[in-house]
């Protein structure tokens, strides 16, 4: 473990900028849960510091296992009073845990195989989803679930089967609209692996409502996973890789459109991934500056409003990275309001992590299950029938965990619910005649 000690210790100045005052902890939903100071972010960086200065022995598996519990929501960096950069830490932790004590569970196994061998393929990827959109359209996803099938697998197959069944639609009627040859702002549209893979209409709703509101779309074809998933699991380098491809894909300085908090987080963070980069450095901090939320770009460039065609209740769970990674969960809540209007419910705990964390659900799930219970109780008290969410795995996750819990709940996108207020208003009649949305 010298590697990683030699890697914490390069990181020194971060390290020492915890003043230890605790305001972090009641932040942490794992430590909120167990109680145990090392599943705080102090007590983390107690043990990455320690780690850093050879006070803990290199074979420790405590280390280990409190990153590992870690969702990396990143709450704790809006209440440090000394701006603790935790997650750069966590990241830089987890990728030399990766390579001097890689996980041998079965599921780690799989997940590095599915970030080297398919995540870095679009081929291989466009194939994997294709496959997975069939087993889910043709209904065998529901088919497991319904006749308990999937959970004579296992209780994690039960949820991964549930998470691929929970990208299903919610709104059954896609709205029709136009592409237009607008003469406003040009803006270019980041769809995402998982975002493009299974939830295309999120990203079809997210053009068609920025047009209507006289924006250029442009969604670049040579564009590729963010990263995040790679990041998250500790491989930076793989990271890094699709990062690069990234920034020949958006070159220009329109702004980067995203709709997913993941994916919106790790983008901003391509200037820190590459600062020792030196061809590339430059490059990915220009790169970062320019990404922004929808609802941050529809908030500064102007929002047309409509109500939203909803009869029931509507609440809103912020994505933990787009609160906390890109700070534009207000954004994202103010959009939604301005649609559901009288129909919407605030969330008790709206800014606490929902235990989706990437694949944080699939490698921890009792942590992650224990975490999403505390969130489902919350959105049970609102009595909403719909849940908005604006990232895709935090969709899949909560979807999952109302359907095991037996909710009649259903989450969307808060942009599908504003794609359906303005098909209800009209504006997309409005637009001039063009190519149409596929």
């Amino acid at each position: 473990m010298q590697v990683l000690s030699n890697v914490l210790a390069s990181n020194e100045e971060k390290l020492l900028a915890c003043i230890h005052c605790g305001l972090c902890l009641e932040a942490c939903p794992t430590y909120v849960i167990t109680g145990n100071e090392n599943d705080g972010p102090r007590g983390r960086l107690y043990l990455m510091r320690a780690v850093a200065e050879g006070r803990l022995e290199n074979t420790s598996s405590a280390f280990a296992t409190h990153i590992d519990r870690c969702l990396g929501c990143r709450a704790c960096e809006q209440v440090c009073p000394a701006g603790v950069e935790y997650g750069q830490l966590l990241e830089a932790s987890r990728e030399v845990l990766q390579q001097v004590q890689p996980r041998s569970g079965l599921a780690d196994r799989l997940l590095r195989f599915a970030l080297r061998r398919v995540w870095l393929s679009p081929t291989r990827l466009k194939i994997f989803f294709g496959i997975s959109r069939v087993f889910r359209d043709l209904g065998l996803a529901h088919l497991l679930l319904k006749t308990r099938l999937a959970r004579l697998i296992s209780p994690r197959a039960e949820f991964g089967i549930s998470l691929l069944e929970s990208s299903r639609p919610v709104f059954k009627d896609e709205p029709s609209a136009n592409q237009s040859d607008q003469h406003g702002e040009n803006v270019l549209l980041f769809a995402g692996c998982v975002g493009e893979g299974l939830f295309s209409r999120v990203n079809r709703a997210t053009a068609r409502v920025l047009r209507a509101n006289n924006l250029n779309v442009t969604i670049p074809p040579e564009q590729v996973c963010c990263g995040a998933l790679h990041a998250h699991a500790g491989d930076l380098d793989g990271a890094r890789k699709l990062a690069r491809r990234n920034l020949a894909a958006f070159r220009g300085n329109a702004p980067i459109i995203t709709n997913a908090g993941g994916c919106g987080a790790m983008l901003t963070t391509y200037g820190h991934l590459l600062a020792n980069d030196e061809l590339f450095a430059d490059q990915a901090a220009n790169f970062s500056a320019r990404v922004r939320d929808v609802s941050q770009q529809l908030e500064t460039s102007g929002m047309r409003t409509a109500p939203a065609a909803v009869e029931t209740p509507v609440t809103y769970d912020t994505s933990c990275h787009l609160l906390y990674g890109q700070h534009a969960g207000d954004a994202s809540e103010r959009m939604l309001r301005a649609v559901t209007r009288d129909k919407f419910v605030a969330l008790n705990g709206g800014e606490r992590c929902c235990g989706a964390a990437g694949v944080y659900n699939l490698l921890q799930p009792e942590m992650s299950q224990r975490v999403l219970k505390e969130k489902l109780d919350h959105v049970k008290e609102t009595s909403a029938g719909l849940l908005a969410t604006g990232n895709p795995g935090c969709q899949m996750h909560l979807g999952a965990g109302a359907r095991l819990a037996g909710m009649s709940l259903r989450v969307c996108h808060p942009i599908e619910l504003v794609d359906q207020a303005y098909e209800r208003a009209g504006f997309y009649r409005d637009l001039p005649h063009g190519k149409q949305d596929s």
